[in-house]
Formats: structure tokens, C-alpha cells, sequence
């Protein structure tokens, strides 16, 4: 019974991965040939897992406990020692778990004390404003939601939690973009990508926006990535006084006006300011 889940799992793993990679060429791909590296990562990840259970072990006991060749777990102990995963004892010849371990759990770490230390703010400001309160990050091109809150004018707010959305056409992106010179801009926005009349499209248009988000302290966008809807975004920082995050107020732009909007960027503006202080930030 225990055999044939495991090898249920191991085949939807296979599938899914011969998919992607359907997807991403146009050569025809074996199961053959993609289930050697299905193996290796399940057999890498076993290594870190036995490594977290024993402190050190040997390869030796290594390949005995994964069931394969001495040489086989050599080689997946030597790919993760180059990403100083796991590194040898110097004295015993056994391995252990690596700093690199440390800056994976750190990256981990540093979001969930992001999402735990403005919580509270962005049910204050949500309460105060009465409107929806997201706070994102950059990954991979994008600003990914980590948190959101709905105000007492949201009926129906859409949940932003876990989506990745541009950066060039809302508050949020243009807050993580802020501190970046234009090569790393172009470089997280290869292309700007039109989604309203109001986007911005160029990369010079771009760059003057972004100073003036320097100048200001926060991020307007008015129905540049859905026609009706408008943010007010401010920047979070870190204790090094870097951008690590951005807080949002989003609403309906008829009711975030011309008249409201200076009120809401200096009530975000307070609420990013309080978070990051609590991250350590003291600018």
C-alpha cells in the first residue's frame, strides 16, 4: 500500500513536470527523460531532510538510507554543497546543513515578521479609511500580495492575497520600483504592458513617474490597471533603510477623489512609516 502511494505521487510529479516542459519547448519530451531529474530532486531534498533529522551523517549512510549507489549520493551531496546547502565537517568528513540554508529560511522568515509586524497597523488604517489595505513585496517581476484587509466600505473587495501583479501599472510596483536605477527597472519590467488607457508604456514615462514617487513618499495609481479603481501606496523598510515591502489603501475611484487622495497618501504614508519602524527602520 505505502509502495503504491508513493509511486502515485511520483508519477503526478512526473506528469506535471513532463507538462512543463511540453509547454516551454517545442521538442517532444520522454518520460525518460525527465524522470532522472524528478529522482535527483526528490533524492536532494531527502539528503537536507535526513541532514535536519541526524545533525551529520556520512555519504556513506547517506546512500544506504536513499538506497542507491555511493557515487549517485556523492554527486547530489557535491550540487548542493556548491549552493552552500549542505557543507562538509572539516574534521569528521560528515555533512550538515549549510548557510545557505539560513538565507532560504531568512527570505522565509523576514515575510511571515513582515505580515505578523503590520497586521495590526493595517486593520487601524483600514478601520480609520475605510478602505482596503494590501501590502505586497517583489518577486520575480511582479508585487506579489502577502496581506490585505478589508475596510468598512469594501463589500465585495477582491482578494489580492497570493496574486502577483505588475509593477509599472499600480501603487504597490512603482513603491518597490523606487529605489532601483533604470537598468534594474527595465530589468524587472521588460515590457509595460498596456491594460488601460491610463497604463504607462514606456520606460521613460516610467522613470519620470518614479521620481516623482521619490519626491512625494508615495504611489498614486488611478485607473491604470482596472478602469474604476484607484491605490495610494507607501514604501516599508527594513532596519538598513532599504524597500523591502509596500502598503497600499485601494478603493473605487469615485469615492478615492481628487479631494481624498492627499488625505489617504498621508494616512498610508503614517501606517508604511509605523511598520517599518517596527521592522527596525529608525530614518
Amino acid at each position: 500500500m505505502a509502495g503504491d502511494v508513493v509511486r502515485r505521487c511520483s508519477d503526478r510529479r512526473l506528469s506535471r513536470s513532463m507538462h512543463y516542459c511540453r509547454v516551454m519547448s517545442n521538442n517532444p519530451v520522454t518520460e525518460e527523460q525527465v524522470r532522472p531529474t524528478v529522482q535527483s530532486v526528490d533524492r536532494a531534498a531527502a539528503i537536507l531532510e535526513i541532514l535536519a533529522r541526524n545533525g551529520e551523517t556520512g555519504v556513506t549512510e547517506l546512500a544506504a538510507e536513499l538506497g542507491v549507489h555511493k557515487s549517485t549520493a556523492f554527486r547530489l551531496v557535491a550540487a548542493l554543497e556548491q549552493r552552500d546547502l549542505v557543507e562538509q565537517h572539516a574534521g569528521r568528513g560528515k555533512y550538515r546543513l549549510g548557510t545557505g540554508i539560513l538565507r532560504l529560511a531568512g527570505a522565509t522568515t523576514s515575510r511571515l515578521d513582515l505580515v505578523q509586524e503590520s497586521r495590526d497597523v493595517s486593520r487601524r488604517l483600514a478601520l480609520r479609511t475605510g478602505e482596503t489595505v494590501n501590502i505586497a513585496v517583489l518577486s520575480d517581476g511582479a508585487a506579489l500580495y502577502m496581506d490585505q484587509v478589508a475596510g468598512s466600505s469594501a463589500l465585495q473587495p477582491h482578494n489580492w492575497v497570493g496574486q502577483r501583479i505588475p509593477l509599472h501599472a499600480t501603487s504597490n510596483g512603482k513603491i518597490l520600483l523606487s529605489s532601483m536605477e533604470r537598468t534594474e527597472v527595465a530589468r524587472q519590467v521588460p515590457t509595460l504592458r498596456s491594460y488601460t488607457a491610463n497604463t504607462i508604456t514606456t520606460l521613460d514615462g516610467l522613470m519620470r513617474e518614479l521620481d516623482q514617487v521619490r519626491t512625494w513618499g508615495h504611489a498614486v495609481a488611478i485607473d491604470e490597471l482596472e478602469v474604476g479603481l484607484t491605490a495610494i501606496a507607501a514604501a516599508i523598510r527594513n532596519t538598513r533603510g532599504e524597500v523591502v515591502a509596500s502598503m497600499s489603501i485601494s478603493g473605487p475611484t469615485f469615492r478615492l477623489d481628487a479631494r481624498r487622495v492627499p488625505q489617504m497618501a498621508d494616512a498610508v504614508m503614517g501606517a508604511a512609516h509605523e511598520v517599518s519602524r517596527r521592522l527596525g527602520w529608525s530614518g
